[in-house]
C-alpha cells in the first residue's frame, strides 16, 4: 500500500487537505463533490442556516441513501413494506429537524 499524500478538496467554498493513499484519490475528491453538492442544495433550500447544521443533514441524507443501496434485491414483502414504514418515518423525521432547525433560526434572528 502506498503512503498517503495531502489531497486538498473544497466543500461549501472552503478548502481541506485530507490524507489519503494515492490509488484513493480519485474516490476522494468523487466524494467530496458529492457532499459539497448535497450541502450545497441543503443550503440553497434556506431553512437550514450554518455549516455544521448543514452538514449534519447532509451527513443524515447520505448515510440514508447509502442503507437504501446496500440493501439485498431478495427482500421480502415484509422487509419491502418495513422499508416503506422506515422511509415514511425518515422523511418524517427529517421534516421533524428541519422545523425544528427553522425555528431555532427564528429565535437566533430575533
Amino acid at each position: 500500500m502506498a503512503q498517503p499524500n495531502t489531497v486538498n478538496v473544497t466543500i461549501l467554498d472552503k478548502s481541506y487537505q485530507v490524507a489519503c493513499p494515492p490509488e484513493q484519490k480519485a474516490d476522494l475528491v468523487t466524494s467530496a463533490n458529492y457532499l459539497d453538492s448535497q450541502m450545497r442544495s441543503i443550503r440553497d433550500t434556506g431553512k437550514v442556516i450554518g455549516l455544521e447544521r448543514i452538514a449534519v443533514m447532509a451527513a443524515l441524507n447520505i448515510s440514508y441513501e447509502l442503507l437504501r443501496a446496500t440493501r439485498t434485491d431478495g427482500e421480502t414483502a415484509l422487509a419491502s413494506t418495513e422499508n416503506a414504514d422506515s422511509e415514511a418515518a425518515f422523511r418524517s423525521l427529517n421534516n421533524k429537524l428541519e422545523e425544528a432547525l427553522h425555528k431555532l433560526r427564528q429565535i437566533e434572528i430575533s
